[in-house]
């Protein structure tokens, strides 16, 4: 065979195996049963933090350290698989790569199920409210946390969580998360034309914005 043909034979076989090399290198790995990572230790010390059972901080991805991540899915409305995936990790509040575009993906969804229709302004104070109650030692310590506790969202029961996203919920989220807060602070909001609750009307009122009232 000609040299010249062979070099560039031989170096197109180097380039498909190292481009496949790559792919697999830059595939984001999951904690699982068996994982042995700082990121592990990282889980297990925010599980124990929040008083869930983990018997030891190793970094060791045992059994013990699978129960309790299962547990901390249910809690939070994440699928029960004791897999640490990036959805998972995201509610832990763990840096990876999927972490912060997921909480995008959750947070547009209940902006847009709650305040569909409203100001844009609005949209993203409701988004706020999320989470100034996730920095709020009253509720869940995870954004999945507070949008789904019980009875905390009328947006989850009735089932308007699960449908189609507005567009600007999406940018709204954004908004949010990177510090805009038109509510001032606040960690409640009703429509006091749609609102039963005495209980929320004790609240005192510190912004108003289309149809909804934020309270602290």
């Amino acid at each position: 065979m000609n040299k010249k043909y062979f070099f560039i034979l031989f170096s197109a076989i180097v380039l498909l195996f190292s481009g496949t090399a790559w792919r697999y290198a830059a595939t984001p790995t999951l904690s699982k049963y068996g994982s042995r990572s700082e990121e592990v230790r990282q889980i297990q010390t925010k599980l124990r933090n929040w008083g869930y059972p983990v018997s030891s901080v190793d970094g060791v991805y045992g059994t013990n350290t699978k129960n309790a991540v299962i547990q901390f899915q249910k809690n939070n409305g994440l699928k029960a698989d004791g897999i640490a995936g990036a959805a998972t990790l995201g509610a832990m509040g763990i840096s990876s790569a999927d972490s912060y575009e997921n909480n995008i993906q959750l947070l547009a969804r209940i902006i847009s199920a709650e305040s569909r229709g409203e100001p844009y302004t609005g949209q993203v104070a409701v988004g706020a409210v999320v989470l100034n109650r996730v920095k709020h030692p009253s509720f869940p310590h995870t954004l999945a946390g507070v949008i789904y506790q019980p009875g905390a969202f009328t947006a989850i029961t009735d089932g308007q969580f699960n449908t189609a996203v507005a567009a600007s919920a999406y940018q709204a989220a954004r908004d949010a998360m990177n510090g805009w807060d038109p509510s001032n602070g606040a960690i409640y909001y009703y429509n006091p034309g749609k609102s039963t609750s005495q209980w929320i009307y004790s609240r005192p009122v510190i912004a108003r914005i289309g149809k909804h009232f934020f309270a602290k």
